[in-house]
């Protein structure tokens, strides 16, 4: 039963460091899709440090892909070092991911502070020329999260571009994708968008923090299986050095 433990525990190790190569892929994408979605909304909080967990799960990513090519080498060729550096890696690799989960948490919380404190500015800003890169950022959000306004399009009344246009409109992007003749005229409020941005804006960069939190929770878990996959083997060879190779095959006894 021993060597059908060693045998099983062997098994799972090179299977697990294959989902390491499939996590490093996975990691690295959520880390960049993190990054692409703070371009579109980076004008809507100032700190940049919540940008730290991506930078940090991009790089996991990279070094799960070389732990993983480490796991199975070491664990097919039974090298007590390789496994050793192995599980000292995937330990040190485990605590960065609970300092990312950690780190989400408190970004997490941080957002809608930030959100709160900078989106007026952004909306006094705009100008609705593209050149204009607060103006760029509001009709990306207007349109993409289908809202208008901080609370309400009503809002649109009191920032300067409302008072320099005079023309009592929103802008375009205010209006329902499903209307084509929509100019964005307060006359015809039925056709902009009512809920405001602001909640919607805090909600989605939430998501995209639980994105993170929830990625990192459950590689750790899987690193944890890793971890002790590749003990069972090191206890095993510190025992019985001369335990039967992997690649030439065991049998339950």
């Amino acid at each position: 039963m021993g060597q059908c433990g060693l045998t099983s525990s062997k098994t799972v190790l090179v299977f697990l460091n294959l989902i390491f190569w499939a996590a490093a892929g996975i990691l690295c994408y959520v880390g960049a899709y993190v990054f692409i979605t703070y371009d579109d909304y980076d004008h809507f909080f100032e700190d940049v440090y919540t940008l730290i967990p991506a930078v940090v799960i991009i790089a996991v990513g990279a070094l799960l892909f070389i732990i993983g090519l480490i796991g199975c080498c070491a664990t097919v060729r039974e090298s007590y070092c390789g496994l050793v550096t192995f599980v000292v890696i995937l330990l040190l690799v485990f605590m960065t991911e609970v300092a990312v989960v950690v780190l989400g948490y408190v970004y997490r919380a941080k957002v809608e502070e930030e959100v709160n404190n900078s989106i007026k500015k952004v909306y006094n800003d705009y100008n609705g020329t593209n050149s204009n890169a607060q103006s760029r950022a509001i009709d990306y959000i207007q349109r993409q999260l289908q809202c208008c306004g901080i609370h309400n399009y009503s809002d649109w009344k009191y920032t300067h571009w409302f008072e320099e246009s005079k023309n009592n409109s929103v802008p375009v992007s205010c209006c329902k994708t499903s209307l084509g003749t929509c100019k964005g005229s307060l006359t015809h409020p039925e056709d902009l968008y009512q809920e405001g941005c602001e909640a919607l804006v805090v909600k989605k960069l939430k998501e995209i923090m639980m994105y993170v939190i929830w990625t990192a929770l459950t590689f750790a878990a899987i690193q944890m299986l890793g971890m002790l996959c590749a003990c069972v083997v090191l206890c095993r060879h510190s025992r019985d050095p001369a335990y039967e190779l992997l690649i030439t095959g065991g049998t339950c006894a």
